[in-house]
């Protein structure tokens, strides 16, 4: 009897890496209030509040400021959720993922 071969092949995976980094930067507007910043990077960043506070003054200062450095995923839906949250409150809050460099 003659033996089936499989049309499977089995593969090793050797090129396994650390998955891409992203930075969240957050940028400067004259009308979100300096407060929602603070909540933003509480709530949806898991700042402490001293941290957060010390963000948002270098946002205040310099216009923008990296927030966190995430998987790509990640990023993406801290910067919607952020977004989401400014809109409802009728903040034009603007923050950008790009990728980190290697």
């Amino acid at each position: 009897m003659e033996q089936q071969q499989s049309s499977y092949k089995e593969r090793e995976r050797t090129d396994l890496r650390e998955p891409r980094r992203f930075k969240v930067t957050i940028y400067n507007d004259d009308f979100t209030t300096m407060e929602f910043v603070v909540k933003i990077l509480t709530a949806v960043f898991f700042k402490s509040t001293a941290e957060a506070e010390a963000l948002m003054m270098k946002v205040h200062e310099s216009q923008s400021a990296v927030v966190g450095i995430y998987p790509y995923d990640i990023a993406q839906s801290k910067v919607q959720k952020a977004t989401r949250m400014a809109r409802n409150e009728g903040f034009p809050l603007r923050l950008t993922v790009t990728p980190e460099k290697e």
